[in-house]
């Protein structure tokens, strides 16, 4: 008895050969076979041959079971983990296989890389699930809105104490700008949307949370109340002055594409800075110039409308007069002003009784009449005159004895009547006692 042999099929195969039945038996012809398998004329003419010759064994690829030619092989497979193992293993697939052809010179695709760790049993990062959130649309022009924020981390690794890194998004292409800072207040604020502006322009409008820096949390003086006006913080300040429509998000989600690009650059960013030996702050701003376009042309995208918003900074504007802090300060009648625990004496004769102390990104400070600056000077706060201190003397305290005609020695028990006697009785509840007089 001859032996059967097993052929082990697809779907797609037994469909196909299902058709190419039809077509050896004269039902369809080899065109109408053609068009339902998806081929063209000659290769069905040649699978019907196979068929004819070796039975159901020819519609099988003849690949099957073989070694692909463009297999990689074993040698560089090994390497490749072994590289992941020792140089990258807190990578993911994707940005492990770029690290891979970048500075290795080995052309792995992230995908094949992914099957090979599985294989190996070698575990990777892997992205955690989002939770659904409402969408919503982009703006539809370059700088018709940017989204800001800054993310404290430890973005060194250790090499560093940790930072802040004041991140900037474009709402309609994505593209970014950043720049490192030792923490995250008003200063750092100011000067990081100095250098975007410097670069790209003025936005139109700014999204950003409710920090301090951003949003005050001084209640309204009377003046601001008279005049309808609602308290400002130093930035909001500056921003109102430059044009620019601030929008407080409610929550975290709101402004999800600062976020999310944080949590790339928490990771990415992160690992290339090891890579490229960065250990402090101004390194890292140094290499963020020029990691952030390579980051803007690989995942920005083209906005809908072509037209760009930002405003060129008119060559009347002092960027250095706005993006300071500004505190008013009264002028006492020695032209004397205190500020930061500090006295200046102002050398300029004026009649003011309130001046403005600008203090400058740079650490300068200016102090102005209106829209002059004054000139003045630092002086010494006069020390004042200490007093000794007198020794505590103690003294016992007198008792007091009252006199023979003080009213309490006049107070005699004989003016009371004697004859009251007291008996308790209790109720029946046994609940209360109550005290009965009798006379």
């Amino acid at each position: 008895m001859a032996g059967k042999d097993i052929i082990t099929m697809t779907q797609g195969e037994l469909r196909r050969l299902h058709v190419i039945r039809k077509a050896i038996d004269k039902h369809i012809t080899q065109t109408e076979a053609a068009d339902i398998i998806g081929v063209c004329l000659r290769q069905a003419q040649r699978i019907v041959r196979a068929v004819r010759v070796e039975g159901d064994k020819g519609i099988i690829h003849r690949s099957r079971g073989k070694l692909s030619n463009r297999a990689i092989p074993d040698k560089t497979r090994n390497k490749a983990l072994m590289l992941f193992k020792t140089k990258y293993p807190d990578f993911g697939p994707t940005l492990a296989s770029e690290k891979l052809f970048e500075r290795d010179r080995m052309e792995v695709n992230n995908e094949t890389l992914r099957l090979w760790l599985i294989d190996a049993d070698i575990p990777y990062r892997k992205r955690k699930k989002r939770p659904h959130r409402q969408w919503r649309e982009r703006k539809e022009r370059y700088g018709q809105m940017v989204q800001m924020d800054g993310s404290e981390h430890d973005w060194l690794e250790g090499r560093d104490p940790k930072c802040v890194l004041m991140g900037y998004i474009d709402d309609a292409t994505g593209t970014p700008f950043g720049r490192f800072h030792a923490y995250e207040g008003t200063i750092p604020a100011m000067d990081s949307f100095k250098r975007y502006i410097k670069k790209r322009g003025i936005p139109l409008s700014i999204y950003l949370d409710k920090h301090a820096t951003y949003k005050s949390t001084k209640k309204q003086t009377i003046e601001e109340e008279l005049a309808n006006q609602k308290a400002l913080s130093q930035f909001e300040r500056a921003l109102k002055e430059l044009g620019v429509k601030v929008i407080h998000a409610n929550s975290p989600q709101a402004k999800g594409r600062i976020e999310r690009i944080f949590n790339t650059f928490q990771d990415r960013l992160i690992k290339e800075m090891r890579l490229a030996d960065i250990c402090t702050i101004d390194q890292a701003n140094a290499f963020l110039e020029k990691y952030l376009p390579v980051y803007a042309k690989r995942f920005a995208i083209k906005p809908a409308k072509k037209d760009n918003l930002h405003r060129p900074v008119p060559k009347s504007m002092d960027l250095n007069r706005i993006l300071c802090i500004k505190t008013k300060r009264a002028l006492r009648n020695d032209f004397t002003v205190a500020h930061n625990k500090r006295l200046y004496q102002i050398l300029d004769n004026i009649r003011a009784k309130r001046v403005v102390v600008e203090d400058k990104i740079n650490g300068s400070m200016v102090i102005r009449h209106k829209d002059t600056a004054l000139k003045f000077k630092q002086i010494t706060v006069r020390s004042k005159k200490e007093e000794p201190k007198r020794a505590y003397e103690f003294k016992p305290k007198e008792i007091y004895i009252p006199p023979k005609d003080h009213p309490w020695r006049k107070f005699k028990m004989k003016s009371y009547p004697q004859n009251y006697t007291y008996s308790q009785k209790e109720k029946s509840s046994k609940k209360e006692k109550e005290l009965l007089l009798i006379h």
